[in-house]
């Protein structure tokens, strides 16, 4: 009897030191983005490329929520990416409460430039759309060693990236709805660029120091690192007759910690800033729509000693689309100016194609692309591609 006396006091210990539980039932989603490629591209000195791949991207998602007696939302989400190669890496992670008043995002999560932005009409929306999923390019064999993948040519507002922030989301108002982000420390290397052996090239600034479970706060005055970004936007939906108006813009700064000059080439001279406007309009089966954006992308040095600094990315999009049924055809034309801010390097791509919904949450996609680059460097002799993808995307 007293064994039996201990054993139940101690359990009731075990079962008083245990926390409390949320009342949340995550949810399990995701989805799959698969395609053939047929590619048709200029290529380096020394590489070759296939002229038929299979390209992909893949994502689970968990997420859930609950409602409260005093009617506060609260709930949680995260995405891994999960194709072959990639590991299974954490891609967003955070929690969220919403009311009457708005919702606020914590954690890792894109921030109010890119959840309010207005995107164009696309031929396939994974491709040429506001943020591209799949690159059929291989720009590494384009443009040869220095180049660090992946190079999307899209058009989303992700200055602070995923890094870890708080976003405050107001609720929607006659149509009207803004959003303000803060990033303390922006971790994640934001895509920097450069001229390398003569040809435009992708350059990464490492990662020093961030927030995490037990490595303390980020550090501070880091050479060429972005520290706290600032976000802000704005967007409207409405109905005008038959018409239905989107309209949308954002601005988003992130303070260059510290600048040491005379380095070699990607050596950040600046804050980086960004902004954009964008316009869709519905009428009927058609739509219609556009965007621009500028980024300085923090006035990244092409030479060494930091001598000159790459010109603003300045670019717009313009899309058209008809859907009758369960298709949908789509046309856009992409155009940038010193892509990815290497001066001198200008890109065009033209792209059509058609979606099919073959059941809920299922679509075929077909689309043909061309591209075109213009640059000055002698490495390169303007090169282009052709593409052509058919593929399908699963939600689950």
């Amino acid at each position: 009897m007293k064994k039996l006396l201990m054993m139940t006091a101690a359990c009731g210990l075990v079962m008083a030191a245990a926390p409390a539980h949320a009342e949340v039932e995550l949810n399990l989603g995701g989805y799959f983005k698969g395609y053939g490629a047929f590619v048709d591209q200029d290529e380096a000195t020394g590489f070759q490329t296939n002229d038929v791949d299979f390209i992909r991207d893949t994502e689970i998602h968990l997420g859930g929520e609950t409602t409260l007696d005093n009617g506060l939302v609260v709930g949680a989400h995260f995405e891994f990416e999960v194709d072959g190669g990639d590991g299974t890496a954490v891609n967003e992670s955070y929690v969220y409460f919403a009311g009457q008043w708005g919702r606020v995002n914590f954690g890792s999560e894109d921030g109010a430039g890119y959840l309010l932005q207005v995107a164009a009409p696309s031929a396939d929306s994974n491709i040429d759309g506001i943020r591209q999923y799949v690159q059929p390019v291989n720009y590494g064999a384009m443009f040869g060693a220095g180049v660090t993948l992946p190079v999307p040519l899209d058009y989303d507002m992700n200055t602070a990236a995923k890094s870890d922030k708080i976003t405050y989301l107001t609720p929607i108002m006659n149509g009207f709805q803004a959003g303000v982000s803060y990033t303390p420390d922006t971790e994640t290397s934001v895509t920097g660029v450069g001229i390398v052996a003569g040809a435009p090239a992708v350059v990464t600034v490492p990662t020093t120091g961030f927030a995490s479970d037990l490595a303390g706060i980020g550090y501070d005055d880091v050479d060429d690192v972005f520290g706290e970004t600032y976000e802000g936007a704005v967007r409207y939906e409405g109905q005008f007759d038959a018409v239905g108006v989107i309209l949308g813009a954002g601005y988003a700064h992130s303070e260059l910690e510290s600048e040491t000059p005379g380095l070699p080439v990607g050596d950040r001279t600046d804050d980086r800033k960004a902004w954009n406007v964008g316009a869709d309009f519905d009428i009927g089966a058609f739509g219609f729509g556009a965007a621009y954006k500028e980024d300085n992308y923090g006035e990244v040095s092409t030479t060494a000693g930091g001598a000159t600094t790459a010109d603003d990315e300045e670019l717009w999009v313009v899309g058209a689309d008809y859907t009758t049924g369960a298709f949908k055809f789509g046309v856009s034309y992409y155009d940038a100016e010193n892509t990815l801010g290497v001066a001198g390097l200008d890109t065009q791509r033209y792209s059509g194609g058609v979606t099919y919904t073959y059941g809920p949450g299922m679509t075929f996609r077909g689309s043909v692309g061309y591209v075109e680059h213009d640059t000055a460097a002698a490495a390169t002799a303007d090169p282009d591609a052709t593409y052509v993808t058919l593929g399908t995307q699963i939600n689950f």
